[in-house]
C-alpha cells in the first residue's frame, strides 16, 4: 500500500471517529467557575465519566452558585442545562419553588455527611466549613472570632464575596446572622472598615489573597490543604472562630427540562460513586460527601475542627437571607 492509500485510510478513518464522537449524546452541566478550571475537579470528573456512558460530559462554568442559579431561572424550561451542580443547602428552597428541578432516583444510603440528609430534588456531593484563611507568617495572632476581627488595626483588611452571586458569601452572611441573630447589623458596621474589596466570585476573592493585597480572604477550613498537598506549603491556616462556622453542603440536581433524562440520573448515580467522590478532596478541597475507600489524603488531619457547627435549615434560609442581607447591604452603604 502506498504512502496516499495510506493516508487516504487515515484520513477516512478519523472522518468516522469524528462522525461517531458527533453522534454521542451530549450532557450539559452548568456549575461554577473554579470546578471547571484546569486545577478544579471537572476535568478529572469528565474523563471518569465519559469512560462509563459512551456519551460527552460538557461542563459550563456559570459563575459561583447564586449566579448560576439566576441564570437557570432566566433561561427557565429553555435552558440547555440537564444539571445544576454546585448550589449548597441555602438556595435549595428557592431554587426548589422555581420549579425547574425534577425528582432523582437515588437512594442516598451511603452518604456520610455531618447532617441527616433527606431530598427528593437535591443531592450533596461535597461539604465543608468556611473560614477566614491567613498567612500565619505574617498574621501572628489571628482573630478568633468576629469581634476580635472588628478589632484588628485600621490597615488590616479582608476579601469577602458578594452574598447575591457568591454561595460565599450567602455563607458568610447567614454565618453572621446564626452566631449574631440579633446583633448581625452592629457586626456588619464593625466589619465594614475591614473589608477591602467584595468580589463577584470565590476564584477573584483567593487570588487576591494569595498575590498579598489582603490579609484574610473568606474561604472554607479546608482551603488549607490545598497548599498543603499541592504545594507543600503550610503558611496558610484558616481562623478558628469562637462563634463556630457555618457549614456548607453542595449538592447538585437534575433539570425537569433535561433533553438527556436518563444519562442525567446516570450522572447523579455516579457522583456518589467512588470514582466521583475519589477526586474531590484533592481538586475541589473539600469534604466528600462520601467517604472515599482510601479515605482522606495526607494533609487534611492537619486542618482546624470547628469547635461549633453552624448551618440554618435549608426551609428557613430563604427567609433568613432577605433580612441578612439588607443588613449587609446597609452597613456597607454607610
Amino acid at each position: 500500500m502506498n504512502k496516499f492509500i495510506n493516508f487516504a485510510a487515515g484520513f477516512l478513518l478519523a472522518s468516522v471517529t469524528t462522525a461517531s464522537a458527533d453522534d454521542l449524546p451530549k450532557l450539559t452541566i452548568y456549575t461554577y467557575d473554579s470546578f471547571v478550571s484546569d486545577w478544579g475537579p471537572g476535568p478529572a470528573i469528565k474523563k471518569a465519566f465519559e469512560k462509563t456512558c459512551n456519551c460527552e460530559l460538557n461542563l459550563v462554568g456559570a459563575g459561583d452558585g447564586a449566579a448560576l442559579l439566576s441564570r437557570l431561572q432566566l433561561e427557565g424550561m429553555r435552558t440547555q442545562a440537564d444539571i445544576a451542580l454546585g448550589l449548597d443547602t441555602n438556595l435549595t428552597a428557592r431554587a426548589a419553588s422555581t420549579g425547574l428541578f425534577a425528582n432523582h432516583n437515588n437512594s442516598l444510603k451511603n452518604l456520610n455527611l455531618p447532617i441527616d440528609w433527606s431530598d427528593d430534588l437535591f443531592i450533596p456531593y461535597d461539604w465543608g466549613y468556611f473560614a477566614f484563611i491567613y498567612d500565619n507568617i505574617k498574621v501572628k495572632n489571628p482573630p478568633k472570632s468576629f469581634q476580635e476581627l472588628i478589632m484588628m488595626p485600621d490597615d488590616f483588611k479582608i476579601v469577602i464575596q458578594d452574598p447575591r452571586s457568591s454561595t460565599p458569601g450567602l455563607g458568610l452572611l447567614l454565618w453572621v446572622k446564626e452566631a449574631y441573630p440579633d446583633r448581625a447589623a452592629e457586626i456588619w458596621e464593625g466589619l465594614a472598615p475591614k473589608i477591602l474589596t467584595v468580589t463577584a466570585g470565590w476564584s477573584e476573592a483567593y487570588g487576591m489573597f494569595t498575590e498579598g493585597e489582603a490579609d484574610m480572604v473568606l474561604s472554607y477550613t479546608t482551603s488549607p490543604a490545598y497548599h498543603i498537598i499541592a504545594e507543600n506549603d503550610e503558611t496558610k491556616s484558616a481562623a478558628n472562630f469562637d462563634e463556630g462556622h457555618y457549614m456548607q453542603i453542595e449538592v447538585a440536581a437534575k433539570l425537569a427540562s433535561s433533553k438527556n433524562p436518563v444519562l442525567a440520573d446516570k450522572f447523579l448515580e455516579f457522583m456518589t460513586s467512588n470514582d466521583f467522590q475519589s477526586i474531590i478532596p484533592t481538586t475541589n478541597w473539600m469534604y466528600p460527601a462520601v467517604l472515599a475507600k482510601n479515605g482522606l489524603p495526607d494533609g487534611f488531619e492537619k486542618l482546624i475542627s470547628p469547635s461549633k457547627s453552624l448551618l440554618i435549615p435549608s426551609d428557613k434560609a430563604e427567609n433568613v437571607r432577605s433580612e441578612a442581607l439588607s443588613e449587609w447591604l446597609t452597613a456597607l452603604s454607610q
